[in-house]
């Protein structure tokens, strides 16, 4: 199935309507790796160390070989914060990223500053609403309002890291669906289970053809309402 899928058909496979199937399938950009670096970076307080230990934790329920570091300023809120995933079919002989085949930034700094770390033919994923001049970058760059879209749907920006993962996944098919609603049931704190919920069904819910830039990165389409 390819990522062009309508997002309600995408959201009924994807368990997240009534009826739906149990078994769900990976599609997605990435979906067929063997081996995958993934690179988010964020600031303090944006849930980045989470997401890498829900993308980790979704990999191993796919019955992956994993590798989830992590990276973070001092300060508890506004320093940086960093966090890597290595998923893979085999062993995994180094356990940190050398050249990212995902790039998923969530604010201004996290994209200027690893956006070296990827490939030149990766894929690049960032906040519209937080990264305002995002870099030039040759490869495949997707600009999606995940922020306003988290508020749209929940009314707390604090879900934009579970909602950034759901998008991540529609786009790329890193990991199944079933399993990365299970690791974000399994993680997130408790009392927030509906509320992140919701959040994720929207992520996955998107259309990725309708934020895939068309040229070189460097300038995003004007927002539009989620």
């Amino acid at each position: 199935m390819s990522p062009q899928t309508n997002a309600p058909q995408r959201a009924a496979e994807a368990g997240l309507t009534e009826g739906a199937s149990a078994e769900v399938k990976s599609w997605g950009l990435l979906a067929a790796r063997d081996f995958t670096e993934v690179r988010f970076g964020g600031s303090g307080g944006q849930g980045v160390i989470l997401m890498g230990m829900i993308l980790a934790t979704a990999a191993t329920l796919d019955h992956r070989r994993v590798v989830q570091t992590e990276s973070y300023g001092p300060e508890a809120r506004g320093g940086y914060s960093r966090s890597d995933v290595i998923i893979s079919n085999d062993a995994v002989d180094y356990p940190e990223v050398e050249r990212a085949d995902l790039l998923v930034a969530i604010s201004q700094s996290a994209a200027t500053q690893y956006i070296a770390s990827l490939r030149q033919d990766g894929i690049f994923i960032y906040d519209s609403e937080k990264v305002a001049d995002p870099p030039v970058f040759k490869g495949t760059t997707f600009a999606v309002p995940l922020t306003r879209m988290a508020v749209a749907e929940t009314g707390r920006e604090q879900t934009t890291n579970i909602l950034t993962l759901g998008a991540v996944t529609a786009i790329t098919g890193v990991v199944s669906v079933e399993s990365l609603r299970k690791a974000v049931i399994g993680k997130v704190p408790q009392g927030t289970e509906e509320l992140n919920s919701r959040a994720l069904a929207r992520g996955l819910a998107i259309d990725p053809a309708e934020w895939q830039l068309g040229g070189a990165g460097g300038h995003s389409r004007p927002a539009t309402r989620p």
